[in-house]
């Protein structure tokens, strides 16, 4: 059994629109919500062996807020990951090698939404599958249980959605207002 992590990069800034979309930064709801995936991380022990980041600067900066909670996991930028789809995602995640037990992919939308459909289809816990399908928000992470060997086995539905999570998952509700004295 290997198992895949997919976390969507963080909410980017979109306030220069001639930036290069390679370039844009985190907006600050990103940033909030990159921390808010760090603590669920750390607090559900989710540590991959390896972590494959897209080079662009949404995705490593991504990588530099839930890095402290990952301290220690090899990591590698990767530029083909930049936009990657589903064929090439997969085509990436067959080269890795057999000792390598799960790995996260920081990268993007929708190329992540349809490895994890095309890895799950309906096999998963049902509220996480239906989330998916209504969206792969920014921030979120799909964990992906893999019933392969191999890496280079994996296919279209060889996996099992354990769980995705999204950073509004993570956000407390609002406290109630102090009760005002009379």
């Amino acid at each position: 059994m290997r198992k895949l992590f997919l976390l969507r990069h963080a909410k980017s800034n979109w306030d220069d629109a001639g930036m290069d979309d390679i370039d844009r930064p985190l907006a600050k709801r990103g940033r909030l919500a990159a921390r808010a995936m760090a603590r669920f991380l750390e607090a559900g022990h989710i540590r991959p062996a390896l972590v494959l980041v897209s080079s662009s600067r949404r995705t490593r900066s991504t990588w530099d807020i839930i890095e402290p909670k990952l301290e220690g996991v090899p990591v590698a930028i990767e530029d083909e990951l930049y936009e990657a789809g589903r064929g090439a995602l997969l085509h990436r995640l067959r080269r890795l090698d057999d000792n390598i037990a799960s790995v996260m992919l920081i990268g993007h939308n929708p190329g992540f939404a349809n490895l994890a459909q095309a890895l799950a289809g309906n096999h998963g816990d049902s509220e996480a599958l239906a989330r998916l399908g209504a969206k792969f928000s920014t921030g979120a992470l799909a964990e992906i249980e893999l019933d392969i060997g191999r890496w280079s086995e994996i296919e279209a539905g060889t996996g099992r959605l354990v769980a995705f999570t999204r950073p509004k998952d993570l956000e407390p509700s609002p406290e109630p207002p102090a009760p005002t004295e009379p």
